[in-house]
């Protein structure tokens, strides 16, 4: 039989060719019909219906970024009923949970699965659904309920596996806060000593484009940069009558928002994708008046990672050079965000076989890389890691709720997936050393 055939009919490889060693599996032995999972660490129904209405509670009570206190103590309290000790970050918010430590030589690295816990600043405009937001202008629309319901879940049966003693080595718990602030909270959480012992680290991130079943998966970039920038621009104001007396703001800070981009683009390889986008811009108050000040903000965001460390300076060198052709003063605040996710392969190989061996190949497919920003890239700036696109749209379904939409909602079956992809990964881990 081949490897992809094991992996269709839910058998586990007897031996990974690849690798060329055993695979030495606790739990249940291989085999059962197609689709059956093979190793230990399914969601029991009575959980299952549990994880759901918690993913609700969190979804009805959203909480900003390092105030998530109500959901931190709501985690803690389930995870000290299964008799684990969790420890609330040193930052107040957030939790660090380790499973089966009991037996833990202190030598052999931790997996550790993470989930981000914070809420967006936007209304939820679901409709019909008996879990709306009941907190105005906050809602859970990047779907960090459901990454913060699937690794509880995970830890849930993993702690039960632990006191079968099936699992072979022990899996930390990370729930970090303020995802949606940048930096993010993860530099907060790695000072924190969620890393510590941790060998590989693995997430979620919720995909309304991938229908609910299956996970999206990328070697390599996964992810884009994505920083901030502020900029002020001052000079000499006057009449509009009278522009050649003036440092002409209004026409400086257009010139900066068309041209900046631009010249940015010119100035490094187009295949770092280094884009520069504005959102914001104001100056003025009267229609015959050349204010004096001008502001502008936006977002950098690029693809690769060498372009990302470069690109401050061709930001900061681009603005001035436009600026100085109007005489204007300018002050760039470029606030670092997070750079891009980077995938390990071979943990990116774990996590497909994880969900292979428990729903077949057909539940993986590959995915591109998003211009969006996670701050699980930081992370992987300490140990390896890699994020799967949990698929959260509901099969057959036309209609795309993006992220960051008021609407933005979840096919709550991805759960179930996200769980049991993580607990086989946890069991396969070591077979990826």
């Amino acid at each position: 039989m081949s490897r992809d055939s094991e992996r269709e009919s839910g058998r586990g490889p007897e031996r990974d060719s690849e690798r060329g060693s055993e695979v030495d599996l606790p739990g249940e032995a291989p085999g059962g019909a197609p689709g059956e999972a093979a190793l230990p660490g399914t969601l029991p129904a009575a959980l299952r219906s549990e994880l759901i209405a918690f993913r609700r509670d969190l979804h009805m009570h959203p909480e900003l970024g390092n105030q998530e206190f109500r959901t931190t103590a709501a985690l803690k309290a389930r995870l000290e009923c299964a008799g684990l000790e969790p420890r609330v970050l040193d930052i107040g918010t957030g939790l660090v949970c380790d499973i089966g430590t009991e037996q833990w030589d202190g030598v052999r690295p931790m997996l550790a699965l993470r989930a981000d816990i914070d809420a967006l600043p936007i209304p939820d405009t679901k409709l019909g659904v008996p879990y709306h937001s009941t907190v105005p202008d906050r809602a859970h629309a990047c779907g960090h309920d459901v990454h913060t319901t699937v690794v509880l879940g995970a830890g849930l049966v993993l702690a039960d596996l632990a006191k079968q003693g099936k699992l072979p080595q022990p899996v930390r718990l990370i729930f970090q806060p303020a995802e949606e602030v940048l930096p993010g909270g993860a530099p907060d959480a790695i000072e924190s000593g969620v890393l510590e012992g941790v060998g590989r680290i693995v997430g979620v991130h919720c995909d309304p484009r991938v229908d609910a079943g299956k996970i999206g998966l990328r070697h390599g970039p996964i992810t884009s940069a994505c920083d901030r920038l502020e900029v002020s621009l001052d000079g000499a104001g006057g009449h509009t009558a009278r522009p050649h007396l003036t440092t002409d703001l209004v026409t400086a800070a257009a010139k900066v928002v068309t041209e900046v981009p631009a010249l940015v683009a010119r100035r490094i390889d187009a295949r770092s994708g280094l884009a520069v986008t504005w959102g914001r811009i104001e100056s003025g108050h009267a229609c015959n008046v050349i204010p004096q000040h001008a502001e502008l903000s936006g977002t950098v965001r690029c693809l690769d990672l060498t372009a990302w460390r470069q690109a401050p300076d061709l930001v900061h060198g681009a603005i001035q050079e436009i600026a100085d052709l109007y005489r204007a003063k300018t002050v760039v605040n470029y606030i670092r965000g997070v750079p891009p996710v980077v995938n390990d392969p071979e943990v990116t190989d774990l996590l497909r076989d994880s969900m292979e061996l428990r729903r077949g190949t057909h539940s993986v497919e590959d995915t591109e890389q998003s211009l969006g920003g996670e701050d699980f890239s930081w992370y992987l700036e300490h140990v390896p890691g890699a994020m799967a696109r949990l698929g959260v749209r509901t099969p057959g379904e036309r209609t795309v709720r993006d992220l960051h939409q008021g609407d933005f909602d979840a096919d709550e079956s991805a759960i179930t997936v996200g769980v049991e992809m993580f607990t086989a990964a946890a069991l396969l881990d070591g077979t990826y050393r």
